[in-house]
């Protein structure tokens, strides 16, 4: 089994859509997109199609939509992710929805990969907040490490529409190679993934990676369609889509 994820209420028109298809929906929490409405709505349509509810935190950066690189203490990020954990989890409440995962945002998320102190202040967040949650993070990262640490269920993420580097990292955003656009190269890249546990950089690189879970991300521009790609390849093959 894997599961698909995506993360939502970000201001994409097509969110509901996008839910039909994943298993797994990581909610903007406000600090990069977002707010009290979307994210309302976000868990109201996860509930009514049976997806499972995450938390997506990031820096405090709308501007720059979570991307900027920021130098924060340990104490400060665990405090905005808990911020965060609470904003959705309210909303969570009201509805009757349990919160299962969190996963980072953005430039959160990338120097979570490859910084430990920053891993293990969001980790220690996740934990002291419901040590039940899962924890997603970049396969073989230092998030990863820091949730095993502390004893909660991680799930290693790769990404359908994203380059590697040969060290298992992302290629950054601001490299022309980041990113896949192409819908067959993206399959072909999945499915290595999840079938063979292996990435393939462009450079040629084979890096073993573990797939838990795979992220599609909404906001791209062909992001439905790819989506259903993927489940009908994944159907084919029979390799079932399910949050665990």
């Amino acid at each position: 089994m894997i599961d698909l994820n995506a993360d939502l209420g970000e201001g994409c028109a097509n969110d509901y859509a996008l839910l039909t298809l994943v298993s797994s929906a990581n909610i903007a929490c406000g600090y990069h997109a977002g707010d009290d409405a979307t994210m309302h709505q976000s868990v109201l349509w996860a509930k009514e199609l049976g997806v499972a509810v995450g938390a997506h935190p990031s820096f405090l950066d709308r501007a720059n939509f979570g991307r900027r690189r920021q130098t924060l203490s340990p104490d400060e990020v665990y405090q905005l992710v808990m911020e965060q954990l609470n904003a959705l989890n309210r909303h969570c409440l009201a509805l009757e929805v349990r919160l299962q995962h969190v996963k980072p945002h953005g430039m959160l998320y990338n120097q979570a990969a490859v910084e430990p102190q920053l891993a293990y202040a969001i980790a220690l967040a996740v934990f002291d907040f419901d040590p039940a949650l899962r924890l997603v993070g970049l396969a073989g990262s230092e998030m990863i490490r820091a949730g095993k640490l502390l004893g909660l269920t991680t799930w290693q993420e790769v990404f359908a529409d994203r380059n590697y580097q040969a060290d298992g990292t992302l290629v950054p955003r601001s490299q022309p190679d980041a990113l896949i656009t192409d819908d067959q190269q993206a399959l072909r890249h999945t499915l290595m993934m999840v079938q063979h546990n292996q990435i393939v950089t462009p450079q040629g690189d084979r890096v073993p990676v573990q797939a838990d879970t795979v992220c599609l991300h909404g906001d791209s521009m062909h992001a439905l369609a790819f989506a259903q790609l993927l489940r009908q390849h994944f159907l084919q093959q029979g390799i079932e889509v399910g949050a665990g």
